[in-house]
């Protein structure tokens, strides 16, 4: 059987009162914008948005409906018209099972009849196809409790839609209707998956990456600008913008004045300090890392005391609750895990100490950073950055000087 049509469902945002249709809309113009160079056509209701394929490709249009956040679930239907007596409806369920459930299963009809002029109740309804259908379709038995295939009819404006499958979506909120987050993206796992989930929670991101070149490798930047391609996706316009940090003159005081055991903790507050000062300067709401509780010694809750007192713009932790193989899950389903395990290190992982402090104070790192004027350095790194716009389309090469962009498309 060949679908013309797939359902969307909207989910909990149907149920934001006064602001449904701010949510709604921005599911409406992200679904709109993945599909924009297909044939796709929309059709809208309250509660469910309906895409015509006209012959596009559904695996297509399926796999970039999954990367639309603010959407619950979606299913592929067959539309018919509804005759008071049902026999399309009938009939097209038979095709319809007889196509997709080869094996011998229980099962049961559930209607949703929006069109409430139809004159049957929805219990009728169910029980009418559900009577045709086992006459039809020898291999099913009905279990209206713990069936094992469900078939689904909505009824809606003199037709209906039939379907076997609610295919689960990305969820959450549409990206971009929470404001603005600044992702502190290093080359490693665990803040791609951070940036996801923030999307996926309705926040559009921006990113920061501090960069060490030639203290740290060409390709560790390189490493970024391939995870974002790969966040792109999930973001309005396919696009995210990337800020990077010239960070080496930063890099070296730390390493000149510094204590080994404090080297790491310092380094995050003067991080800290630059993200927020650009965060001031983009007008965005938060700062997002891919920190998870305990995972190394400047993720310990008492190093994240110290580290965030630098800041008071607000810092989100996606995974901060999350085991190492949740994180790989995700990496791997976004398509961000091979990328992060090229062995290319950042300017925090590339002089980890041996013993870093686990517990570091404020009052301690305040009289570490009166060593060297540090604030001249965060000034200097503010406004050396270089943004970049990526897309899912970018092809860039970093070079070693400067990190110069050359376009090598």
């Amino acid at each position: 059987m060949i679908y013309k049509k797939i359902l969307v469902r909207y989910g909990d945002l149907t149920l934001k009162g006064r602001n449904k249709k701010i949510f709604i809309n921005k599911v409406i113009s992200l679904v709109k914008e993945k599909l924009a160079d297909t044939k796709a056509t929309f059709e809208y209701t309250h509660d469910r948005m309906y895409i015509t394929l006209n012959e596009e490709s559904s695996e297509e249009v399926i796999k970039r409906l999954n990367r639309v956040s603010g959407i619950s679930s979606f299913s592929l239907v067959v539309e018919v018209k509804t005759t008071d007596d049902l026999l399309e409806v009938k009939k097209s369920a038979v095709l319809l099972i007889n196509e997709q459930i080869k094996h011998k299963a229980t099962f049961k009809v559930e209607t949703k009849r929006a069109d409430k002029t139809f004159p049957k109740t929805s219990i009728e309804i169910s029980q009418d196809v559900a009577g045709y259908v086992l006459k039809h379709c020898e291999n099913l038995k009905v279990d209206v409790h713990n069936p094992q295939e469900t078939l689904y009819l909505e009824l809606r404006n003199g037709v209906t839609y039939l379907y076997l499958q609610a295919i689960k979506a990305m969820g959450g909120y549409p990206v971009g209707v929470a404001g603005k987050g600044m992702l502190m993206l290093s080359g490693g796992i665990d803040s791609p998956v951070a940036g996801y989930l923030a999307m996926k929670q309705g926040i559009e991101i921006e990113c920061i990456h501090f960069e060490s070149t030639p203290l740290t490798s060409i390709e560790s930047a390189q490493k970024v600008i391939d995870l974002v391609k790969k966040m792109a996706y999930y973001a309005p316009k396919n696009s995210i913008q990337v800020h990077f940090v010239p960070f080496k003159e930063l890099h070296m005081a730390l390493l000149e004045n510094i204590d080994e055991s404090y080297n790491i903790t310092i380094m995050r507050r003067m991080m800290y300090r630059i993200a927020s000062k650009l965060a001031e300067k983009r007008g965005v709401l938060c700062l997002i890392n891919g920190e998870s509780v305990g995972q190394v010694a400047s993720q310990t809750l008492g190093s994240m005391h110290t580290i965030n007192s630098v800041t008071n713009f607000p810092i989100l932790r996606p995974v901060c609750t999350y085991d190492k193989n949740d994180i790989i899950k995700i990496a791997r389903m976004i398509d961000t895990y091979d990328i992060s395990i090229r062995p290319f290190e950042d300017c925090c992982t590339v002089y980890v100490p041996k013993n870093p402090a686990t517990n570091p104070t404020i009052e301690r790192s305040v009289e570490y950073e009166k060593r060297f004027d540090y604030e001249t350095l965060v000034e200097e790194a503010v406004n050396n950055t270089k943004t970049i716009n990526v897309s899912i389309d970018t092809n860039l090469e970093l070079s070693l000087l400067g990190l110069e962009v050359r376009n090598v498309l």
